[in-house]
């Protein structure tokens, strides 16, 4: 039984032996209708010709951008968001209207806060009072284009606190802002040893957007040993009617990971509520 929910491609991670403006176009090519990003400037806030030539390049593609990150620093240095950093607010705060700036040009409705990580010499209360200040300011942002902000459990960063999708709706319910919502990487949720199925099953309503990888490796589905179709039919049978986003590394090259699916299952297959008018 396959699940009906629509796939979108991350093109920070997949697409990266092209430029990064060629890879809406490249994602289209392969058949995808929808595509998000990393927050793909160096800055927390680029300069006009920057940002235009970004929404250019998803235009002319002819895709849907579904989810655009905040920025999130240095992130090949080992940074993970700039949410609970203390030092860094002022940019955290700098790069909301940015952000959503762009996702109101591009209609898109989703935007992604990594938290960030411990930083030595800063209480994690201290950090943790910070974060939900800012997601606040961040979800009225987002409020005003009717858009969602998202917060996500990672793995693979030891100093980043948030592992379960629990230590993410905990943050959510201090936030209490009716649109913002767990970002569940089945991937990420896996490797921290997560209950997926019972993260799914006891959620799935509060799901606001779903990313796959599979395990251990972070390359395409089947590569590895998660049930992602399962999972996905699971939370699919539960209510979710979002975007399925493929954020994995692939295992040769980009072309190649996408063999496991179908061609006439990567456009739309569904309306997915990103995007319903």
């Amino acid at each position: 039984m396959s699940h009906p929910l629509p796939y979108a491609v991350n093109c920070s991670i997949l697409f990266t032996e092209l430029p990064l403006l060629e890879r809406p176009a490249a994602a289209r090519q392969a058949g995808f209708e929808a595509v998000e990003f990393w927050w793909p400037f160096a800055g927390a806030v680029p300069a006009d010709h920057d940002a235009d030539a970004f929404v250019t390049a998803i235009r002319d593609a002819g895709v849907q951008l579904i989810g655009l990150n905040f920025f999130a620093g240095d992130m090949p240095a080992g940074d993970r968001g700039l949410v609970s950093w203390p030092k860094r607010a002022a940019e955290f705060r700098d790069n909301i209207d940015a952000t959503v700036g762009i996702g109101e040009r591009l209609d898109c409705r989703a935007f992604n806060a990594l938290y960030g990580n411990r930083e030595d010499g800063h209480p994690a209360a201290e950090q943790d009072e910070l974060a939900v200040e800012n997601l606040r300011l961040a979800a009225k942002a987002a409020e005003r284009i009717g858009a969602t902000v998202l917060v996500e459990p990672v793995s693979g960063a030891e100093r980043y606190p948030l592992r379960t999708a629990a230590d993410v709706l905990a943050v959510v319910d201090r936030v209490e802002a009716a649109n913002v919502g767990l970002l569940a990487d089945l991937y990420h949720l896996a490797v921290n040893g997560d209950d997926v199925d019972q993260v799914i099953a006891q959620h799935s309503d509060r799901i606001a957007h779903v990313q796959i990888a599979d395990a251990p490796g972070r390359n395409e589905p089947g590569t590895g040993t998660l049930p992602l179709e399962t999972q996905l039919v699971a939370l699919a049978a539960n209510g979710y009617d979002g975007w399925v986003s493929l954020e994995y590394k692939p295992a040769t090259t980009t072309d190649d990971s996408f063999c496991w699916l179908p061609r006439e299952r990567r456009g739309l297959t569904g309306t997915p509520k990103e995007i319903q008018s």
